[in-house]
């Protein structure tokens, strides 16, 4: 008998097993989609513990696939469930887990790359950006050739406030390749600092919960897999614009095993490039001689403040493309050259 005042846990009613739903619609992962299957529910259920408390909250499921991780969060007692998947082979068997969960879960057959998330949550859910975040979770098992990009058009969002974080500080709890993870989380000095290190950990507070060896998943991928969880920063630890942040961190790391200076450099067209870089340097107080991946966020935001101020006094600053210059300095000289020469077309392969 229930106890008065309290919600019955859910539970889901038996179910053909994970396995048994790939056998049953003859589902196969496809190494073009970079799919992995995970089929063992306590692992899943381990990663959905990662996201929190999710008794009554709203979860995004990101590439549910044969749908052990939704299990898991359908057992977590969720008040709704939306499935993103892109591959319409899943469709059925989550279908069978939908009717499992009457009123719970609203499947969606599109990709996440360009589904509007804005518009994904009951309203009454949003939250102002200062306070604890929403009753809102993204979680999923990224394919590996979508997580990189999904997460750099997260952070954009979170930037800019839109997409999935219109409702506030939205929480997600992601799968990467192990050495992504690692960049997502690594401190200066780690041989894995990179520019997603910068991009993730000036927006967001980002944690490298465990790791799933690749044995795990069907079929075995050659990496281990890592859980990470991200919540966004009240304010972040660069106040610029997103584009121009990316801009000047991209640039840094151009020439990771150089001195800094190097990649500054590409900031700054060719005419007065020198004394541009000196400047910035200088009065942004970093050593040229530091490597990329030993520069600190305060000194990554020192950069981006005084490069802001520059292209603030010359407009025509944050336009300028070093590549694109590059280019065309390439195709001058080859303009210039009597036509027929073999090495006209290998530069344009190298370049």
């Amino acid at each position: 008998m229930a106890v008065p005042g309290k919600v019955a846990a859910f539970h889901l009613p038996p179910l053909p097993t994970v396995g048994e739903i790939i056998k049953l619609f003859r589902l196969k992962a496809q190494k073009q989609l970079s799919q992995n299957f995970l089929l063992d529910l306590r692992l899943t259920d381990k990663i959905v513990r990662q996201a929190g408390e999710l008794k009554n909250a709203h979860v995004c499921e990101v590439g549910p696939g044969p749908g052990g991780i939704t299990r898991s969060i359908l057992s977590a007692g969720v008040e709704q469930l939306l499935l993103i998947e892109k591959d319409a082979r899943f469709i059925p068997g989550l279908q069978m887990l939908s009717e499992a969960a009457p009123g719970k879960v609203r499947i969606v057959h599109g990709d996440i790359l360009t589904y509007k998330m804005d518009k994904a949550f009951p309203k009454h859910l949003k939250k102002n950006w200062e306070d604890e975040p929403p009753d809102i979770h993204i979680i999923g098992n990224l394919p590996f050739s979508v997580s990189t990009p999904l997460i750099i058009k997260w952070l954009e969002n979170v930037s800019k406030k839109d997409g999935p974080f219109i409702y506030g500080r939205t929480q997600m709890t992601l799968t990467f390749q192990k050495e992504v993870a690692e960049r997502l989380t690594a401190n200066p000095g780690g041989k894995q600092r990179s520019r997603l290190s910068i991009m993730s950990q000036h927006l967001c507070t980002v944690e490298n919960c465990f790791v799933i060896p690749g044995q795990a998943f069907v079929p075995k991928p050659e990496v281990d897999v890592a859980v990470v969880h991200f919540t966004p920063l009240v304010q972040p630890k660069i106040q610029q614009p997103f584009e121009l942040v990316e801009k000047v961190v991209r640039s840094v790391f151009q020439f990771r095993r150089k001195y800094c200076f190097r990649g500054i450099e590409t900031l700054f067209p060719e005419s007065g490039r020198l004394k541009r870089t000196e400047q910035l340097m200088m009065t942004a107080n970093v050593d040229p001689t530091l490597r990329p991946f030993q520069l600190s966020m305060s000194q990554f935001r020192n950069l981006c403040n005084t490069y802001r101020k520059m292209c603030d006094e010359d407009p025509s600053l944050f336009p300028y493309n070093y590549r694109e210059e590059l280019r065309q300095k390439k195709k001058m000289r080859n303009s210039l050259k009597p036509t027929g020469q073999p090495e006209q077309a290998e530069e344009e392969n190298q370049l």
